[in-house]
């Protein structure tokens, strides 16, 4: 992740989602933040129309 400021935000999730991240994030060798982070970043820019990699994602 970047040095940007971050806090933290709690979500409730799936269960079998929640498995299924962090066997990713262990597989890869990323953090769930990261993980998240990108998730996210990822879903908005195209809920907005907006070019990937247009908004401030940062991978790990």
């Amino acid at each position: 992740m970047s040095t940007d400021e971050v806090k933290q935000f709690n979500v409730y999730l799936p269960v079998e989602l929640i498995k299924r991240v962090k066997h990713h994030a262990v597989e890869s060798e990323r953090s769930l933040s990261s993980i998240v982070t990108e998730a996210l970043a990822t879903y908005l820019d195209q809920a907005d129309g907006s070019q990937p990699g247009t908004s401030e994602r940062k991978k790990n």
